[in-house]
């Protein structure tokens, strides 16, 4: 096993036992509170709060996903290229406004807790999706193209099996990038009663214990780099199907 792997290997394990028995770790943060403070999070479960987490960003991303691919897709159509100022304008929304003012938004229409949160990380993760189709789908070569149609390929049996084909790694690196923007950004949906690692740092700061903020802020950490990594290998193993597609290709 190389290197990278093992310290990738330890840091999922080391999460996984945190968040599952957090009091064996108790002794570690001790030294960060007052006498009679509680050394781990005590207000729920980490593992609940940490899935919970999870939950919203995957469902958000994958919203994001749908939307950003279907319309990167669009205005690369000759009949949607006219779309494209219309299309960057809309998936910059969530860009343009911060997190925190789409929640205020958001909860008179659709009440506390997850929709909210859910909401506003949609928003903040369409432009990096959108953007790295439109570049995948663009840089497409042209002598691809021209052989699927020598081939007999229809429009939409060129999207599928030429077009995304070429553009997945490139996808892959901007759906890799939404979601680490989300682990981060959605801490702050425990400000409108989502359920969350947010939960965790905030109840440190209202309670002054630096232990919780440090615990709720190592777990989204080490959740970013993991998912990081492990998004960056599917993108690699993507390169490395289309590179030898293309060696293949006569």
């Amino acid at each position: 096993m190389r290197p990278s792997s093992l310290v990738r290997l330890s840091a999922l394990l080391l999460l996984v036992i945190f968040v599952t028995m957090p009091e064996a770790f108790a002794f570690l943060f001790e030294p960060l509170i007052t006498p009679g403070a509680p050394a781990i999070y005590n207000q729920g479960s980490l593992f609940a709060l940490t899935m919970q987490h999870l939950r919203t960003v995957c469902l958000a991303t994958l919203a994001s996903t749908l939307l950003a691919v279907a319309l990167g897709i669009f205005v690369t159509r000759p009949s949607g290229a006219e779309f494209l100022p219309l299309s960057r304008s809309l998936v910059n929304i969530g860009q343009t406004f911060p997190p925190i003012a789409v929640l205020a938004i958001a909860v008179p229409l659709v009440g506390f807790g997850e929709k909210p949160t859910f909401v506003a990380l949609f928003l903040y993760g369409l432009l990096p999706i959108f953007e790295n189709t439109l570049t995948g789908l663009t840089q497409v070569p042209p002598t691809a193209l021209e052989a699927a149609r020598g081939m007999g390929m229809n429009a939409w049996q060129r999207l599928v099996q030429v077009e995304l084909p070429l553009a997945l790694p490139m996808i892959l690196a901007g759906i890799r990038l939404s979601v680490i923007i989300s682990l981060g950004t959605a801490t702050i949906g425990s400000t409108v009663a989502a359920k969350g690692l947010g939960e965790v740092i905030i109840a440190g700061l209202q309670s002054n214990n630096i232990a919780f903020v440090l615990q709720g802020g190592l777990v989204v950490a080490l959740l970013a780099v993991l998912v990081h990594d492990g998004l960056g290998l599917l993108e690699r193993i993507a390169a490395r199907k289309l590179g030898r597609s293309l060696d293949e290709t006569p």
